[in-house]
């Protein structure tokens, strides 16, 4: 985790530099601060500080994995890393589900926001459930 929370406190301290950067840059030009992307930037760069926040918090609360020492091998990190299912279609009807609500926002159709977020509901619990019912049911 220690390499996570490095990656994103410089990302953090590289917005926060841009952040004052384009505000500094921005009054020289119009003589007022360009509001909006400065907030932008210095809010993403919170959200990066709290990211970073967070790896660092559990990096002092596990032990060192192989690619977080200067000695690990790559052989260190092989084995099972989880359970990813190889066949299921729910992901892409998340998203396509995600998409048409997202197009309910562009244009501000109120029922193809509900639309679409009944839509990503219903794919989400099917996915989340997908070991649990139908063919795919594990047996007891």
């Amino acid at each position: 985790m220690r390499t996570e929370y490095k990656i994103f406190a410089g990302v953090a301290l590289f917005l926060f530099g841009a952040a004052a950067v384009y505000g500094f840059y921005t009054h020289g030009q119009q003589h007022q601060v360009e509001w909006v992307g400065t907030v932008a930037l210095v809010i993403s760069g919170l959200l990066c500080s709290m990211c970073g926040g967070f790896f660092w918090f559990v990096a002092r609360r596990i032990d060192l994995r192989p690619e977080d020492r200067e000695d690990g091998e790559i052989a260190e990190g092989a084995g099972e890393l989880g359970f990813f299912s190889p066949g299921s279609y729910f992901p892409f009807g998340i998203a396509l589900a995600a998409a048409v609500a997202g197009l309910g926002l562009v244009f501000w159709m109120w029922w193809l926001i509900a639309l679409g977020l009944i839509a990503v509901i219903f794919t989400s619990c099917g996915m989340l459930f997908e070991y649990y019912s139908g063919t795919r049911q594990a047996e007891h």
